[in-house]
């Protein structure tokens, strides 16, 4: 499947274009993707970032979680200020760089192994990590520029959830996506699994079974190359 596809992008994407193509994958790495789905997710990024990089596009892997559950530090320090109603966020990020667009090893060995770390998988504020993952992504001197977000539901943190309104993360990402879809610069791709990600992004697809990721991304990158 990938040297096919990257026999079609080169017959029909010029080398000077994927040289100024940057593309970063951003992986949702919630508690729901903990186990099976992880290995194999983490399998699927180390082929798409080999993919990419043997054409010529600069490439990033990134996943977001939080650092703990039930809010961590950020949750102590606002019970510690009087607890104020709306706080916002009540969780500590942890977003994580696996390969960086300065890296422009072939291979990065077992760069992919903290993604198979059982107690990694927590929380997901998909508005923030995207966010992060676009400042990054805009940072690159690239002409063409894409985010691909895999992603298995909405944006989910107990201790923030029951401090704020039911939709807070919900509406935050929906926000985030709409202001960087209308800004230009950056492309955003959301592609679900097992989850219809098509009332968020203009562009989408979705997966129905982890299994089929590794395919499924390949067909994703292809398609966000040669369509851009």
């Amino acid at each position: 499947m990938a040297l096919e596809a990257t026999t079609r992008i080169r017959a029909a994407v010029a080398t000077q274009d994927l040289a100024e193509t940057a593309i970063s994958i951003l992986v949702d790495q919630s508690g729901s993707m903990r186990g099976q789905s992880m290995l194999l997710l983490a399998a699927a990024c180390d082929i798409a970032q080999n993919f990419l990089v043997h054409l010529g596009v600069t490439t990033e892997v990134l996943g977001f979680t939080t650092a703990g559950w039930k809010g961590g530090e950020s949750r102590r320090l606002w019970r510690r200020r009087g607890g104020r109603p709306y706080p916002g966020r009540l969780c500590d990020l942890l977003h994580i760089v696996y390969r960086s667009a300065e890296d422009r090893r072939a291979s990065i060995g077992d760069k992919f192994k903290p993604m198979h770390r059982p107690d990694l998988p927590k929380e997901n504020v998909d508005g923030e990590a995207i966010e992060w993952a676009v400042g990054r992504l805009m940072k690159i001197p690239a002409r063409r520029r894409t985010l691909v977000v895999l992603s298995d539901g909405v944006p989910a943190d107990d201790s923030t959830l029951m401090a704020n309104s039911a939709n807070f993360l919900d509406r935050h990402l929906r926000e985030v996506i709409s202001r960087i879809e209308s800004a230009g610069g950056v492309k955003l791709v959301g592609v679900g699994i097992g989850f219809d990600t098509s009332t968020y992004y203009r562009t989408s697809s979705m997966i129905s079974s982890v299994d089929d990721v590794g395919l499924s991304l390949i067909a994703t990158l292809e398609e966000a190359i040669r369509g851009t």
